[in-house]
Order: C-alpha cells, then sequence, then structure tokens
C-alpha cells in the first residue's frame, strides 16, 4: 500500500546497467498460510528482472517509496491493534504481518540499494499520527481508502499476490471501519447535520438581514436569536426522532409471552402456529416450534428447527439509531457551535462588507471540514463532499442575500 507519485514509475529497467537478479515473492493475503504450489494452482507470481539489467534510479526511488509506505502503514495497523481487543485486534495484527510481507518483498528487490530508511508518504504519516494519539473509526475509514488505491495493480514489479492483498486488506478495514460507524451513526449523525444547518441557516440568516439594511446590532441580535431558536428545535425535533425510532423497534421485537401461555392453550385449537407464521418462520418450522412449545415432542429429530437461544438483534439496532438524549444534546451543541460561527465577526465589532466576507470565508471553511470528514467516514472522497457542501451552503446563503436585497428594496 503506497501513495508515491505516479511521475516517479519508471516500469523499464535500463539494459546497460550491471545484472541484477530479482527474487521471487510471493504474499498471500493477512492470515493466510505458506503458499503450495500444485500442477493446477494459480500462475507463478515471480518477478524477475532479465538477465544482464539492473533497476533504474527511478525504480529505486519508487521502490524504496514503496517500502517506506509499507513500514508506516505495518506500524499503524500495530499502533490501531493496541487500542483494540479480542478478534479486532488479532485482525489489525494480521493485517501487519501482511504489510510486512509487502515490506520484504521490495527489500528484496532493492538488495544494497535500499540504503537508509526513507520517510513515508505524508498520507502514511498522518494516518500513523491519528492511530497513536486517536486510533478512532476516522483511522480505519483513511485506511480504507489507502488500501483501495494502492498503485500496485499498475507496476509490473509488484506481484498478483500482493494485488489481491491490497484488494483483501480494504475489505477487511471496511469491515472493522463498519463496526465504528454503527456506533456512531445515532449521535454522529445528529452532530455533523446538526453543525451543516447551524452554518448554512444562520449565515443565510445573517446574510439576508444586511443585505436588507438594517444595522450591524440587528443583524447581530437577529443571528443569536436564530442561533438559539434553531438549535432549541432541532433538540427538540432529534429527541423526538430517535425516542420514535426506538420505540418502534421496541414494539416490533418480539416477546417471550409463547412460553407462559403455551401451557394454558387448548392443544387442539390454538393459534400458536400463527404467532411464528407471522413472525416469518417458514411452515415446517412452524409447525416444529409449536410442537416444542406444546411439550408434544419425545425427541429432538432435527435440531436446526429447535428453539435457539433469543438473540439481541433490536440491540444491534438500538446501537445504530443511537438514544434521544445523546442525539438531542449532539443535535443542540453542534448547531449552535455552527450557527455561532457567522455571527463571530459581528461579536468582535466588525460592520458592513467586511463582516460579510469574514463570515462568509469561516462559514466556507467549516463546511468543508464537515464535508470532509462525512465523506471519510462514508467511505467516499473528503474533497468532493467537502466541495459539494460548501457549494449547496454558499448557494443558499447568496440566494437569501438576493432576496434580502429585493424585500429590502420594497419596504424602503
Amino acid at each position: 500500500m503506497s501513495q508515491h507519485a505516479k511521475s516517479d514509475r519508471s516500469h523499464a529497467p535500463r539494459a546497460d546497467k550491471p545484472a541484477a537478479s530479482v527474487p521471487e515473492t510471493t504474499a498471500g493475503s493477512a492470515g493466510a498460510g505458506p503458499a503450495e504450489t500444485t500442477g493446477a494452482g494459480p500462475a507463478e507470481t515471480t518477478v524477475a528482472a532479465p538477465a544482464g539489467t539492473a533497476p533504474s534510479p527511478a525504480d529505486v526511488k519508487r521502490w524504496r517509496q514503496y517500502l517506506a509506505d509499507e513500514r508506516a502503514e505495518a506500524r499503524v495497523y500495530r499502533d490501531l491493534a493496541q487500542n483494540r481487543r479480542g478478534e479486532e485486534r488479532d485482525i489489525l495484527l494480521a493485517l501487519a504481518e501482511a504489510e510486512g510481507r509487502h515490506e520484504a518483498h521490495w527489500l528484496r528487490l532493492l538488495g544494497d540499494h535500499a540504503g537508509k530508511p526513507r520517510q513515508a508518504s505524508l498520507r502514511s504519516q498522518l494516518l500513523g499520527f491519528l492511530a497513536r494519539h486517536f486510533g478512532s473509526v476516522f483511522v480505519l475509514a483513511l485506511a480504507q481508502r489507502a488500501e483501495g488505491r494502492s498503485p500496485y495493480a499498475s507496476d509490473p514489479t509488484a506481484t498478483p499476490a500482493m494485488v489481491a492483498d491490497e484488494q483483501i486488506h480494504e475489505e477487511v478495514v471496511r469491515g472493522l471501519a463498519t463496526r465504528g460507524r454503527n456506533r456512531l451513526a445515532g449521535s454522529f449523525r445528529a452532530a455533523v447535520f446538526g453543525a451543516n444547518d447551524g452554518l448554512v441557516s444562520n449565515l443565510s440568516l445573517v446574510m439576508g438581514m444586511a443585505a436588507s439594511g438594517v444595522g450591524s446590532q440587528v443583524v447581530l441580535l437577529s443571528g443569536v436569536a436564530g442561533l438559539l431558536a434553531g438549535a432549541l428545535s432541532m433538540g427538540a425535533g432529534e429527541f423526538i426522532s430517535v425516542r420514535s425510532q426506538r420505540e418502534l423497534l421496541a414494539a416490533t421485537r418480539p416477546t417471550q409471552i409463547t412460553l407462559s401461555a403455551a401451557p394454558r392453550l387448548d392443544i387442539e385449537h390454538n393459534e400458536l402456529l400463527l404467532v411464528y407464521l407471522a413472525r416469518g418462520m417458514s411452515r415446517e418450522a412452524a409447525e416444529h416450534r409449536v410442537a416444542e412449545r406444546m411439550g408434544l415432542l419425545s425427541c429432538d429429530c432435527d435440531p436446526s428447527l429447535s428453539l435457539q437461544p433469543e438473540r439481541p438483534e433490536a440491540h444491534d439496532q438500538h446501537e445504530a439509531v443511537g438514544t434521544a438524549w445523546s442525539a438531542a444534546a449532539s443535535s443542540f451543541c453542534f448547531f449552535a457551535s455552527g450557527a455561532i460561527i457567522p455571527i463571530i465577526p459581528f461579536l468582535l465589532g466588525m460592520t458592513g462588507v467586511v463582516a460579510l466576507v469574514v463570515s462568509a470565508v469561516m462559514v466556507g471553511i467549516a463546511l468543508l471540514v464537515t464535508g470532509g470528514v462525512v465523506g471519510l467516514l462514508s467511505g467516499t472522497s473528503p474533497t468532493s463532499r467537502g466541495f459539494r457542501q460548501l457549494a449547496i451552503g454558499i448557494g443558499a446563503a447568496a440566494v437569501t442575500y438576493l432576496l434580502g436585497m429585493a424585500f429590502g428594496a420594497v419596504v424602503a
């Protein structure tokens, strides 16, 4: 996994250099055992330089960058593993081991050209810093994008197994990141969209009021009122929304009433079968479950249809939704934190066009940041998501400014 610039690549070895042999390297995916060679197996993943050739300076530079990145990314996975327990820790350590195999491949290609350790790419260094100091889902989201942008597929000096490794690693990291995304989903959704609403709505309010011709004090008071009204509205709305969703999930979760009611049912005439059919079970499985409940089975002839312990499926759904109070608090606080940015220039005593320009610039930067964060967590490009949110926010403010000018002219 490497983010080395493509301009450094030069895959054709130069024929005027002394001979250098390149050993065979085979790498499997994380956790795989030693490769076996059979007549029916896949094509060999051997990378060898033609006789009488040596790697060009561009090759050496590129390979050393790959080597530095593999080392840095192995450290990232090991640092992340320190903050994990159980299966997640084992998975991250296995990924670090796989990056070590890739590191060995580039060391063998470089031979005496390995030289002193080179600095990893800026992206790999950023990943390492975040992993050491935070170790959150954001790091996994960045690692997922890095694995997906590996240059090995277009580099003939990387083995096919290494290319496949990187593709598998992306899916492994995606799975780990998904767990974190699910834990963040409820509160994070309220936080991010609350901040965006605060930024856009209060900037639009400030722009519209300023364009109508009122004084700076009126613009400031309007902005403060918009902050409080919007934050309270967002918090209350999020509380009601999440509480209603959790109640809906709780209402759809099957109960264990059949356990207590079964002994009192008429053995010939009852609707117990309908309960299990309504829950989506096949007729065969439902009839088997009814016989179990009614005590009609003397043996468990088909264990696959037997009563299984209740699985906490609804708990996972509740986890994804988040708690009502945490969602409401996040929504209130983040709306307020977003809505205060457009009025900061007015709080600092600025007036007129200068205050509006500073306000728009500050909001634009904030929109880029929040859009980039959402892009990272959703696995898409943070740059495109950031600029999309910037365009939408500034566009809404511009429309409101024009409307304010129009209304101000009518009133005047």
